[in-house]
This record gives structure tokens, sequence and C-alpha cells, in this order.
């Protein structure tokens, strides 16, 4: 999912585990919940939160690609639209109001 739709590099896989390099020093760990090392949140209670440099494109394209995505809105000094991932978690990609 984080590959094919936001195309995050794969640092690390294993049958269970994989890690995304997101940027120079921030990364992204997804482990099978039933082997992983902690216990699971099912979802509830993660938002991960990414600024996008034009946030139409990105709705457009995630919309495009059968993803179903909010509407777009103006919150916090930012437009911004919600979809979740296959497990559950809310996405959040958003641009400022001033870009």
């Amino acid at each position: 999912f984080y590959q094919h739709y936001f195309d995050f590099t794969v640092t690390y896989e294993t049958d269970w585990f994989v890690e995304f390099r997101l940027s120079h020093d921030t990364y992204l760990s997804i482990a099978n919940a039933s082997r992983a090392t902690i216990e699971s949140v099912e979802g509830q209670g993660i938002t991960l939160s990414w600024q996008v440099a034009d946030v139409h494109e990105a709705h457009t394209q995630l919309q495009q690609a059968g993803l179903v995505v909010s509407k777009l809105q103006k919150k916090w000094g930012a437009l911004l639209f919600y979809l979740h991932d296959p497990e559950g978690h809310r996405i959040e990609l958003w641009q400022p109001l001033s870009a």
C-alpha cells in the first residue's frame, strides 16, 4: 500500500515486517500484529500526517487510483484530506493554505 500509492522506498523487509524510508532521517515500520513486539492498537488513535507539495494533485491521484478519500477541507491553516490504510490507520495529507 505505502510503496504502491505513496512511492515510499523499502529499506528492510521480511515476511512479517517492512520498513519504509520517508525522508533522510524518517522511517515508517509496519509489522504483522501477530508477530510484533508491541501490542496492536488496531488503527485507533493513530494519524499519519504528511505535508505534500500539491494537495489537489495528491487528492485526485489517490481518488483516481480507487482509494476512498475524504473531501478537501480547510483546517488548522491547511488544506487537507484523509484516507485510511488497509489496517485502518488514518492518513492525513495536507498543504499550508499560504502555499
